[in-house]
């Protein structure tokens, strides 16, 4: 596909994403996330607002330590108040005090928002743009203007939303950037604006879209196709509201389906990495079904698409997942038919045929437990034991006989389990004590199998999720239990299901155990 110039990316993960709801980041996640985004080769970072919070203050006064190659930190704040002069404005003095060469200001650009929100006259917020810039601009910044409502204050009264584009050209700025802020603007009327300011404006264009409506990528798209220079937008587009522009959709579909290098070469394979790293950062869980980097991007169900990939990837493929960092998934279920387990069997070393009555048998099982409540889609891990173990090639390394679990209630909450394990010819009967009854378990189980399996001291559970499936059978409800495990290899992830939690625990710990020790 043919290549023209690049587009610059600007990050507001930091900034405009922090204010999503839910959202928080400590100091030292801002750190990290700005060194990702650097390692992914973005253009531009927004570390924060410096004069609003000691954080942001603090953040940039670390940020000078760090080697970000070619990226460049952006500070931001907005233009100086009226009647008070530029060069006195705490918000323009925090952008020079955070010393990061970039600055990016945010003024009015809609006259209704100027008249009924800021207050003030349109000609003074003519000054207010151009005077701020001017100031940033004489200090040796490199200055962007982003023009707040400016799609919505363009369809109000174009000549003045094109006006304060003038000014900040005005005043020196390097960019324009034009800003959907209530994200309600479709895409012909984003492209119906861009064409009337390139003809005017000489300086360079961005887009800042909010996804009020759902059409942030799409508006940020079209507007690249109309000639603008750079695409502000987020991580897994968090943001207030709605949320931004989502740069894990926007630059892999600029640089596999519009020919617009948005990053360094070989970068785009860290997209799906980062976007799992800034939710953990975030505190936020990442959303599985999110376009290119999610885990269900490339997750085929059905078994006839999975009968068809098998031909050829591209069936239900828009993308080769490898370009993104993604994985192709083919989980079993309920709806699998034949071809789900070939492919999974492929996936892990074993060879199926799909005439075989094993193949049959291991089709008829996964449906039977996933009517009792199993879902191998979350748990791959026990899928690969039920298989190897119906093909009749799982090697048993123990048994797992008996357990009991003792709770008690003096004062505080003692628990202890007693387990009961088979390893070849030697019987293990061992007890320990646990801050909870799997805790216990788990603390027995490891107890018992250690001295046979000394490489148990690298697994270690990770995650722990119970799942009531039938709400109206109350306490007696059956529960399914995923248990996620890992070592220094990489993690995976087992299930169980019971009326008992312990018993649903109970079977997913010693899946956990069994394929940890085995299969790895």
């Amino acid at each position: 596909m043919h290549q023209r110039e690049m587009v610059a990316v600007y990050d507001t993960t930091l900034r405009d994403g922090a204010q999503g709801s839910g959202v928080s980041f400590s100091l030292e996640d801002k750190l990290q996330v700005t060194r990702r985004l650097a390692q992914l080769g973005v253009a531009y970072v927004e570390g924060g607002w410096p004069s609003s919070n000691p954080k942001d203050a603090e953040y940039f006064r670390l940020c000078r330590r760090m080697d970000l190659g070619e990226t460049r930190l952006a500070a931001f704040g907005s233009t100086r108040r009226a009647g008070k002069k530029a060069s006195e404005d705490g918000s323009l003095r925090g952008i020079l005090a955070a010393e990061t060469g970039v600055g990016t200001i945010v003024g009015k650009s809609s006259a209704f928002q100027v008249r009924e929100v800021l207050g003030v006259s349109l000609e003074e917020n003519l000054r207010m743009i151009e005077e701020s810039v001017e100031f940033l601009n004489r200090e040796g910044l490199e200055v962007f203007f982003d023009a707040e409502h400016f799609f919505d204050g363009f369809r109000e009264d174009p000549d003045y939303a094109i006006l304060t584009l003038r000014a900040a050209e005005a005043g020196g700025a390097s960019g324009l950037v034009l800003c959907d802020t209530r994200g309600g603007s479709l895409p012909w009327q984003v492209v119906k604006a861009i064409v009337r300011v390139r003809d005017i404006c000489r300086v360079p264009l961005g887009i800042h879209a909010h996804n009020d409506g759902g059409l942030a990528v799409a508006n940020t798209l079209v507007a690249v196709r109309k000639g603008v220079a750079q695409v502000q937008g987020t991580v897994n587009g968090y943001g207030e509201r709605c949320g931004n522009a989502n740069l894990c959709s926007v630059i892999p579909n600029l640089e596999l389906k519009q020919g617009v290098r948005c990053l360094p070469e070989g970068r785009l394979a860290q997209l799906a990495s980062l976007a799992h790293f800034v939710s953990e950062m975030a505190n936020l869980p990442a959303d599985e079904s999110q376009p290119f980097v999610g885990a269900n991007a490339f997750t085929h169900k059905a078994g006839l698409h999975v009968g068809a990939v098998l031909k050829t990837p591209t069936a239900y493929e828009h993308v080769d997942p490898a370009t993104v960092g993604g994985r192709r998934r083919v989980p079993v279920s309920e709806l699998s038919g034949k071809s789900n387990l070939l492919y999974k069997a492929r996936e892990a070393g074993l060879e199926l045929d799909k005439e075989s009555p094993s193949t049959t048998r291991l089709l008829e099982k996964i449906k039977e437990l996933e009517h009792q409540g199993y879902q191998f889609e979350g748990a791959e891990a026990s899928f690969e034991l039920l298989a190897r173990k119906i093909l009749g090639v799982h090697q048993t390394l123990f048994q797992a006989e008996e357990y009991r679990v003792l709770v008690e209630r003096k004062g505080g909450i003692g628990v202890e389990a007693t387990v009961k394990v088979r390893v070849g010819e030697l019987v293990f009967h061992t007890a320990a004590e646990g801050n909870g009854p799997v805790n216990a378990l788990d603390n027995a189980l490891r107890k018992a199998l250690l001295d046979s399996f000394p490489q148990l001291n690298k697994i270690r559970l990770a995650d722990y999720k119970v799942r009531v499936l039938e709400g109206k059978d109350g306490t007696g409800a059956r529960v399914r239990v995923l248990i996620e495990s890992s070592d220094e290899h990489g993690h995976w992830n087992t299930v169980g299901v019971s009326t008992d939690i312990l018993e649903a625990s109970w079977l997913a710990l010693v899946d956990s155990l069994e394929y940890g020790l085995g299969l790895r």
